[in-house]
C-alpha cells in the first residue's frame, strides 16, 4: 500500500503512551496503530455496505402491495414525493 497524504496530529501524553505501547507490543509503528484505529473506528466502505446488508437481511417482514405501482406510490408518499 502506498501512502499519499501526510497527517500531523497532537496527542496528550496519556494517549501517546497508549498508542506507543500498543505499537511496541504489535511490533509495528505508531502510524500503523493510528491507521488501524481509523479503519476500525470509521469502518471501511465495504464494512459499511456489509452492515447495511445485515440490517436489510435481518429486517422484520412487512406487507407489500401485490401491484408494483401501489408500492411505488406508497414509497413516493413516504418520501414526500421527492424525485
Amino acid at each position: 500500500m502506498s501512502f499519499e497524504k501526510r497527517l500531523q496530529i497532537l496527542l496528550d501524553q496519556e494517549r501517546y503512551e497508549r498508542v506507543s505501547a500498543l505499537a511496541r507490543s504489535r511490533g509495528v509503528s505508531v502510524a500503523a496503530v493510528i491507521r488501524d484505529a481509523i479503519d476500525h473506528g470509521l469502518g471501511t466502505p465495504i464494512d459499511v455496505r456489509w452492515a447495511a446488508l445485515d440490517v436489510i437481511v435481518n429486517a422484520e417482514p412487512c406487507p407489500v402491495p401485490d401491484d408494483p405501482d401501489e408500492l411505488v406510490a406508497e414509497l413516493h408518499g413516504m418520501r414526500g414525493s421527492r424525485r
